[in-house]
Formats: C-alpha cells, sequence, structure tokens
C-alpha cells in the first residue's frame, strides 16, 4: 500500500508562487509514475501535470504550461509541483496521484491509471 501526502497549498494572490509537496512511502518510489490533479467546485478532476518514474517523460495541460513545473527527488521519495503565475481559476483542490509501475506516455493524463491518491491540498488564488 503507498500512502501519499500533499503539502504546501494554501492562499497566494494572483500573480503569485507555491510549491506543493508530496511524500509517498514504499521502497520502490522511484519506480512509480507520479502525478498533480485537480478538481474545482463543478467540475471534473483534471490532470495538471505528470512525469514518468525517471522524470524523463512530462505532461503539462495546456493550462498551466510556462507557469507549472513538475519534479521529483526519488532519494526523498517526494514529487513536487512549482506553481508559478498563480490566477484565480488555478483555484482547486491539488491532488498527488500514483502508479506503481510505467505509464505510456499518452495515458499520463488519466485518473484510472493511477492506483493511488492524496487527501488532497487546497489552492486559493485571490484576485
Amino acid at each position: 500500500q503507498v500512502q501519499l501526502v500533499e503539502s504546501g497549498g494554501g492562499l497566494v494572490q494572483a500573480g503569485g508562487s507555491l510549491r506543493l509537496s508530496c511524500a509517498a512511502s514504499g521502497r520502490t518510489f522511484s519506480s512509480y509514475t507520479m502525478g498533480w490533479f485537480r478538481q474545482a467546485p463543478g467540475k471534473e478532476r483534471e490532470c495538471v501535470s505528470a512525469i514518468s518514474w525517471s522524470g524523463g517523460i512530462s505532461y503539462y495541460a495546456d493550462s498551466v504550461k510556462g507557469r507549472f513545473t513538475i519534479s521529483r527527488d526519488n532519494a526523498k521519495n517526494t514529487v513536487y509541483l512549482q506553481m508559478n503565475s498563480l490566477k484565480p481559476e488555478d483555484t482547486a483542490v491539488y491532488y498527488c496521484a500514483a502508479r506503481s509501475d510505467t505509464v505510456v506516455a499518452g495515458y499520463l493524463s488519466l485518473p484510472r491509471m493511477y492506483h493511488y491518491w492524496g487527501q488532497g491540498t487546497q489552492v486559493t488564488v485571490s484576485s
């Protein structure tokens, strides 16, 4: 069983930055595919970004390209989401997700590909 714990959410003004962290349990984190998803009230959960086990393949939603950066530190069992130039429409609960093996690049953004989910962290961007 993999446990994921997100941190780093909060309230920030538009144009500001936040860095989300997701700490994962498990001895084989380096083999996990990791993703960040978000869900705003009344909207479906969407993939913001995802990263392969090696970090060599990544995915970004069009709405965050150039503003968000995903990274991972396998030695710390942690994946990060650096969020810059935040906009009010980025307001949502952000969830970390993991799959304990490889995901084909074209499927990285699909929630059904992930086995494990964190509890979420709220990000609120004020205008």
